[in-house]
């Protein structure tokens, strides 16, 4: 098969699909890989590696789109590199379709196979191909929401540690989950005063043992986001559902009701984000205020640590990209379940039923897009 990396091109975005040794095994395996020259440069990983590696370095990602049977991406194409999709082409990239109706338009018409890493699932229920970038994303979290704080960018001026004498920030964090405890578990060490929130007895339970008196649970009612939300000096928004769009659990009235220069880091932007005055930001402009609390919303946080995040993501991702090479993506998607759940948009037809139902189009089961 004939695999290719085009640079990114989102804002800020520095990571690649593919690094030189998940290239080495892909050639191995008897294929061709093809990456755009200095596609890897912002993860440190320059045409020389992947010259070693057995790749070919190509000049622009108009090759590589023409050329190429499987494109390998980080983050969902962007318009331009929309056109250039083809039928029976097919995509492996995080998609995050839910909240972008004209991104799932234009892979509709291109006719190619869209798999998405974020819903791909594994035997335990989770998400292995999103929960790297989730252990990046909810690590980064306090460290951003700290930086908001501080009173040059717009915040209350509050250390979040605070010191002998002074108390501590109070962070909240909306979701228990990957994200949820990766944030918890840094702004415990950063010495704030942390409470998490979920829905999920089992998730509080997880969490009350690994962190012990360390944090606060709390469970998930409207009433005891109201409450919290008003208390934060920090909130981190975590909530996912699975290929669809985040819940609103933080309205704009609880938004009014935070205490002036406080700082929202909604994680789930992704998705459409869990506050309702959240919308996508950049690395370039990560922040913006409403009602006086300081909102940063970047779609891409894990890029801001590109080598560390491409590594990772390339470490879940590779095995995947092997099976769809090795097989061909029908054969590859109808031995592996969980691979196939990871199928959005396949020759026309959307198969993922959160996106088809946003959206409101029609839903094809993946199984009877790929004619099992």
């Amino acid at each position: 098969m004939r695999i290719g990396v085009p640079k990114e091109i989102k804002n800020h975005e520095y990571r690649v699909g593919l690094v030189p040794s998940s290239v080495q095994e892909l050639v191995h395996n008897g294929h061709q890989v093809m990456v755009q020259k200095d596609a890897g440069i912002g993860a440190g990983l320059t045409d020389a590696d992947y010259i070693a590696a057995g790749a070919t370095i190509v000049d622009n990602a108009d090759q590589i789109f023409a050329e190429a049977d499987m494109i390998v991406k980080v983050k969902e194409p962007l318009a331009v590199e929309r056109k250039k999709l083809r039928k029976g082409q097919i995509l492996f990239t995080y998609l995050h379709l839910a909240p972008d109706a004209e991104q799932t338009h234009d892979l509709i018409a291109s006719g190619a196979i869209c798999i998405a890493y974020e819903t791909v699932t594994s035997n335990n229920g989770s998400l292995p191909l999103l929960t790297p970038m989730s252990e990046v994303a909810g690590r980064l979290a306090p460290q951003v929401g700290a930086h908001s704080l501080e009173k040059a960018q717009g915040g209350r001026g509050v250390l979040l540690g605070g010191v002998p004498g002074v108390a501590a920030a109070e962070v909240v964090i909306l979701g228990g989950g990957v994200s949820g405890t990766h944030a918890a578990t840094i702004a415990v060490g950063m010495g704030a005063k942390v409470t998490v929130v979920d829905r999920s007895a089992e998730a509080l339970k997880r969490l009350a043992t690994q962190f012990g008196t360390s944090i606060s649970t709390v469970f998930s009612t409207r009433s005891a986001i109201e409450e919290l939300v008003r208390r934060a000096d920090l909130l981190i928004g975590t909530v996912l559902v699975p290929g669809a769009a985040a819940p609103k659990l933080v309205t704009h009235d609880m938004v009014r009701s935070m205490k002036p220069g406080s700082v929202i880091v909604d994680v789930a932007i992704d998705q459409g984000g869990c506050v309702e005055t959240s919308h996508a930001t950049t690395h370039s402009d990560p922040t913006y205020v409403v009602d006086g609390v300081v909102h940063y919303c970047v779609a891409n946080m894990p890029g801001a640590v590109a080598r560390t995040s491409t590594f990772a993501l390339n470490n879940v991702t590779l095995p995947f990209a092997l099976s769809l090479a090795n097989h061909g993506w029908k054969k590859a998607l109808a031995q592996d379940a969980h691979l196939r759940n990871g199928l959005n948009v396949c020759e026309g037809k959307v198969t993922c039923e959160p996106v088809a139902q946003v959206h409101n189009l029609p839903y094809v089961k993946a199984e009877t897009a790929i004619g099992m």
